[in-house]
């Protein structure tokens, strides 16, 4: 049977999506230049002419053609995860076209979010011993479950500052949880995170290297990607808490292995945040402060920007793989302290090119 075949050799069904990611993005970046879906050159951007901004919506479309195409068996059991994807999408392309102001896009969001905690149940329902807690009520679960939702969306929609930089992380992320959940059995879920790699492939090529044709994620891509990246992240902390994976396989320390792998988007906008707070300014206002922000004043371009925090990534991966069953706290110490020094380092070489003029 093909379904079969293409699923026994799933890295088929990427190759599919970005197939299809193929075939529809000349068509939305067609629809996007007729209706004026673009953005112009401004002070924050450094692009020149008008160039599309709904790229999420061919990632969508291609991502979900394909899901549908070889597990539509499961339709009637993700339908509300569906539904949600769908809602993210919506409400990102929305703030695309008309900007939405902080408030309406965060109740956007919340509600997206509920589709995916709420209706769907894919949620944390177990904190894996944190402060001496592992199951945890419904009412935690579902407030705790919102909280890291909406953390984890706009994370990685605040790290989409730069060519190439969220679809990079995207694709590698999608590539661990991909590869994770087929070791593990969970055939649906990597199913799941191989068809978002062909769709983002798609994506990254026209974005760093489209030129006269580039195109720009925007929000319902952005936020699109962080909505399913948190699931991945739910179902991977539930699984391992559960011990529903081999033993060969299993990850006591799961959820900050998580965090590991997404240290560059968490971490940034952490430390943003608590930058803006302490100069009492609203830490949703916007700034040149993010870490491919500094990367840029080092004198590197957009596409070695890109090269070097996904080079990163891949260390931070390695990291999260080797103290996958140290205990929690370990691991998130080095985390944080490799994150830290990175980030001292990068300041220093900044301040000595201030200080030799440059």
């Amino acid at each position: 049977m093909i379904q079969d075949f293409f699923t026994s050799h799933s890295y088929l069904i990427g190759f599919v999506s970005f197939v299809l990611g193929l075939i529809g993005m000349p068509i939305v970046i067609r629809i996007a230049k007729a209706k004026g879906f673009v953005v112009r050159p401004n002070k924050r951007m450094s692009h020149t002419g008008e160039v599309p901004n709904i790229g999420g919506l061919n990632i969508y479309f291609s991502f979900m053609l394909t899901y549908l195409l070889f597990e539509y068996d499961q339709f009637n059991q993700s339908q509300f995860f569906l539904i949600g994807l769908l809602a993210i999408m919506a409400v990102g392309f929305i703030d695309d076209v008309l900007i939405l102001t902080p408030t309406a896009k965060l109740l956007g969001e919340t509600l997206a979010g509920i589709a995916l905690v709420g209706f769907a149940d894919m949620r944390i329902t177990h904190l894996h011993g944190i402060f001496g807690i592992a199951e945890i009520g419904v009412i935690p679960s579902y407030l705790i479950s919102l909280f890291v939702l909406l953390a984890i969306i706009n994370a990685i929609n605040l790290i989409d500052g730069i060519d190439g930089l969220a679809s990079g992380l995207g694709i590698l992320y999608c590539l661990f949880f991909a590869v994770y959940f087929g070791l593990t059995g969970e055939v649906t879920w990597s199913i799941l995170a191989i068809c978002m790699v062909g769709s983002l492939a798609v994506f990254f090529i026209y974005n760093v290297f489209g030129n006269r044709e580039k195109i720009f994620m925007g929000d319902s891509g952005s936020l699109l990607l962080g909505y399913l990246l948190t699931a991945f992240v739910f179902h991977f902390c539930e699984i391992n808490a559960y011990h529903e994976v081999p033993a060969a396989f299993e990850m006591t320390a799961a959820p900050a292995v998580a965090i590991c792998v997404l240290t560059i988007p968490i971490f940034d906008t952490i430390r943003v945040s608590l930058t803006r707070i302490k100069q009492h300014r609203s830490p949703f206002l916007p700034d040149k402060n993010h870490i491919h922000h500094l990367l840029l004043r080092t004198g590197l371009n957009h596409i070695q920007t890109t090269c070097v925090l996904l080079s990163f990534s891949v260390l931070f991966i390695g990291l999260a793989i080797l103290g996958r069953n140290w205990n929690i706290w370990l691991l998130l110490i080095c985390d944080f302290a490799l994150a830290t020094g990175f980030t001292m380092l990068l300041w220093r070489v900044i301040n000595k090119q201030m200080v030799n003029g440059k």
